[in-house]
């Protein structure tokens, strides 16, 4: 009886609980939901082999994406680009061949997927994570280019890795590296001999292009930055 009664006088302390408190935890929830940023960037690359793919300018558009889990996320992306490319005349002599830089336009639409590593939560407000983009471009003609080559519509794959910040625990700041993979064609006038220069193949032709390789697959680098805003319906 007088355990007892000093017992309920005096309770044992609870033992701390083991992790973080709550309060002072570095580890915050990322909101569940849809995300709508506005992104700008610069692209770059050579173009391949002949510089005229479009490579080299700035870029700006939107993602929308959706996280229901609580590290992976998917989305849909669109941007259009102001970039450069070289023209390469194949009927000319050799020395008057390259020209340019001319204004390429293009769109990029894509399907997105992005995988958290922090999971469904930010570290210090930051929230790393690598992801991947499936997508096709859509570009118009170069009326100056009258060699045959036309880009028009490209499949690209576009792996990535970047981390957010978040601001608030709506708002963040988005940064982006992705490499992108596409493959270019190039037309049959560039196996033939110039008009203006031709040359005695095979040991010395004055085609652009002497080996038979008439498509390549080349990678350009996207640098992205973005401000993200997270809602629910």
């Amino acid at each position: 009886m007088l355990l007892l009664f000093a017992l309920a006088l005096h309770p044992p302390v609870a033992r701390a609980q083991v992790g973080h408190d709550p309060h002072g935890s570095p580890y915050r929830d990322i909101r569940k939901g849809h995300t709508v940023t506005p992104i700008g960037g610069y692209f770059s690359g050579d173009g391949g082999q002949f510089g005229i793919a479009p490579h080299g300018g700035s870029l700006y558009g939107l993602r929308y994406e959706i996280r229901n889990g609580s590290a992976v996320q998917v989305g849909l992306g669109v941007a259009r680009a102001n970039l450069e490319r070289l023209i390469v005349d194949p009927f000319v002599k050799v020395a008057n061949r390259v020209s340019g830089p001319v204004e390429q336009r293009v769109t990029f639409a894509e399907l997105t997927l992005q995988l958290n590593l922090t999971g469904g939560k930010t570290w210090h407000r930051l929230a790393p994570f690598v992801g991947s983009g499936l997508g096709f471009t859509f570009s118009g003609t170069t009326p100056a280019d009258t060699s045959g080559f036309e880009f028009r519509r490209k499949f690209y794959f576009a792996p990535s890795a970047g981390v957010r910040f978040f601001i608030t625990d709506r708002v963040h700041l988005r940064t982006e590296a992705r490499t992108i993979f596409w493959k270019i064609t190039y037309p049959d006038t560039f196996q033939s001999e110039p008009v203006e220069e031709p040359g005695t193949p095979p040991d010395n032709s004055n085609a652009v292009i002497t080996d038979g390789r008439v498509s390549e697959w080349t990678t350009s680098s996207w640098l992205q930055v973005g401000l993200g805003y997270s809602f629910s319906f």
